[in-house]
């Protein structure tokens, strides 16, 4: 079967909202570590899915899945040794204070989760989030993107500006953070006081960016000062995905008062978890009850168990830490000799090539001719993706697993790229 008959099987099968990426549909059918192959046996450095944290089909996190799998797989309504393990092992990554895990299923989940426990502690409805942020796809989260539809009147809810140092140079912590002030007076004018307010610390959808030192540190301030909580959304920055430390928080030297996980925490498989502290998650208890089907289920919580071995068994961490700077070298390179790269912006295994129409009036280059370079990318073996608030950041995300050998093949292609254009 060619792949335009199984498109337009799909087509017909699925709903329209279904997408896919490169100018034309690739057909993947197996994935082992950083590779991925298509039908035919053609070989991708996958530079794009950090789902897989740990590889695609890594075998210790598969024969976790497949041995639980084949012995129980149940519900939190009963007792059982994994999910208590998995609890004690991951609370053991975070500082002190956050010490009590609630397992789901998705991020979306962890994150819709999370603003149930703000609203109910707090009593106040109001969220602050970044302008053309990502936290999900539920209809709560889906009216927090404005690039999404029309949600209508959102009385409980504010967007700041997120801390571009390219495209707002005279950008300092302080004025970024003065945002936050801003959203908060808004909402104090349509009658709403502050629950939480959510933060990515990658800027993923933002376009992978770096805030000024002291900026995270101000926005916790202003957010408490105002009776809100500070939610850290992990599900891009964690799992060691920005090197140095575990959690993208710890970057910038905050300890906020819940933390959502997601994507990387079952390297593949859908298990998600909100990480608090234990009077948050007490008050909350006295307040509400939360009873999810399937999170913490034994299956997942054994996955979830072997990415973490994973992590520690194989330096992770070190290694993100190490291949990264390796990548930024090189992407400083690519910077000095194209000049339609705008910036460089990220750390660790994250990073993303602002890519412009012109460097001095830094005009974003055109969504569609970025992915024909992601296509060209593709055709010279090696998948990447593109995010940003003006969907003109090449990004680079590759799993934790990525060797300097795989960034230098990754260089190269770009390089090969942008000579032809």
């Amino acid at each position: 079967m060619t792949n335009t008959a199984l498109w337009n099987r799909r087509k017909q099968a699925l709903g329209p909202t279904y997408s896919h990426f490169y100018d034309e549909p690739i057909n993947i059918v197996k994935g082992e570590g950083v590779w991925l192959y298509d039908e035919k046996g053609t070989k991708y450095l996958d530079c794009y899915n950090n789902v897989v944290s740990v590889g695609h089909c890594n075998p210790n996190v598969v024969k976790a899945l497949s041995d639980q799998a084949a012995t129980l797989n149940t519900h939190t309504r009963y007792l059982n040794e994994n999910i208590v393990s998995l609890a004690e092992k991951l609370s053991s990554k975070f500082p002190a204070k956050l010490d009590t895990c609630i397992f789901v299923c998705t991020g979306t989940e962890a994150n819709d989760l999370a603003l149930q426990m703000a609203t109910a502690i707090t009593g106040n409805d109001g969220v602050l989030v970044n302008e053309a942020a990502y936290h999900g796809n539920s209809i709560i989260m889906g009216a927090m993107d404005e690039r999404r539809k029309d949600f209508g009147e959102k009385k409980w809810l504010e967007t700041f500006e997120p801390p571009n140092t390219y495209r707002v140079p005279e950008g300092t912590a302080e004025s970024f953070a003065a945002e936050i002030d801003k959203g908060i007076q808004r909402l104090a004018d349509k009658g709403t006081e502050l629950a939480a307010t959510m933060l990515d610390l990658s800027f993923d959808s933002n376009g992978i960016l770096i805030p000024p030192e002291g900026y995270a540190q101000l926005v916790v301030d202003k957010t408490h000062a105002a009776g809100g909580l500070v939610i850290c959304d992990e599900v891009q920055a964690g799992y060691c995905r920005l090197g140095d430390n575990w959690w993208g928080f710890e970057k910038y030297d905050i300890v906020p008062d819940i933390v959502t996980l997601g994507k990387p925490m079952g390297a593949g498989h859908p298990v998600a978890a909100v990480v608090t502290t234990r009077e948050i998650a007490s008050k909350f208890a006295e307040i509400d009850s939360y009873f999810n089907t399937f999170g913490g289920n034994p299956v997942s919580c054994a996955v979830a168990s072997a990415v973490l071995d994973e992590i520690d068994n194989n330096e992770l961490l070190k290694n993100v830490t190490e291949v990264g700077e390796h990548l930024r070298v090189g992407l400083d390179k690519l910077n000095d000799k194209y000049d339609f790269i705008g910036n460089i912006q990220g750390s660790g295994l994250f990073w993303g090539l602002d890519l412009v129409e012109d460097r001095v009036t830094k005009e974003p280059m055109h969504d569609d001719k970025l992915r024909h370079i992601t296509t060209l990318l593709k055709d010279e073996g090696v998948m990447m993706g593109s995010t940003g608030r003006y969907d003109n950041i090449l990004k680079i995300r590759p799993p934790l697993i990525f060797s300097k050998e795989n960034a230098d093949q990754a260089l190269a292609a770009i390089d090969k790229v942008f000579s032809a254009l």
